[in-house]
């Protein structure tokens, strides 16, 4: 049996372990805060919602990472994938406009969707993949203006995550370049 393992393997296996390892561990995290604390109550639904939302991020990273070695257009995934994870969490847990029953945050749950619409249009292409955060990132203004037009001051966290957005599309157009 040979068990040598080549320097190009070793990386890409270590870092996949590591982020799998870390999706594993934020999942059990609060099964074991819910055995010391009253505090944290996750019901069976919390952590089959929060496996779909980490694995699915994690999955589309390995599609990312499969799809190219540059390192733009790994960063550009990394950041597109963080937004969205962290925008339908957030969303879930408090809600970004009023509380997370507000029929207001339906509309930022829907930039993730125009995100991933358009990275499958794209077809994972980095210069398409950057007219899909480009796209996002619009979606991401105009749910600001709606939860702004229904009285909710939500321009602070609109502005960050439009220059996350923003971001993630000059990642990808970097990786689209020629060297």
């Amino acid at each position: 049996m040979n068990l040598q393992v080549t320097r190009k393997a070793l990386p890409f296996t270590l870092w996949r372990v590591i982020g799998w390892g870390t999706i594993a561990a934020l999942i059990a995290l609060p099964g074991i805060a819910m055995l010391f604390t009253r505090e944290v109550n996750w019901t069976a639904s919390d952590f089959v919602i929060a496996a779909l939302l980490l694995g699915g991020v994690g999955l589309a990273f390995e599609m990312a990472v499969r799809a190219s070695g540059n390192i733009a257009y790994r960063g550009g995934a990394a950041l597109a994938l963080g937004l969205s994870l962290l925008m339908l969490w957030a969303n879930a847990a408090v809600g970004i406009a009023g509380s997370e029953n507000n029929p207001v945050n339906l509309w930022f749950n829907l930039v993730p969707l125009v995100a991933m619409a358009g990275a499958i249009a794209a077809r994972l292409r980095a210069r398409s993949m950057a007219a899909a955060m480009m796209a996002a990132a619009l979606a991401q203004l105009l749910a600001g203006v709606i939860a702004q037009s229904q009285g909710h001051f939500t321009w602070v966290f609109t502005g960050l995550w439009i220059g996350g957005w923003l971001a993630a599309a000059w990642l990808f157009r970097r990786a689209a370049r020629p060297d």
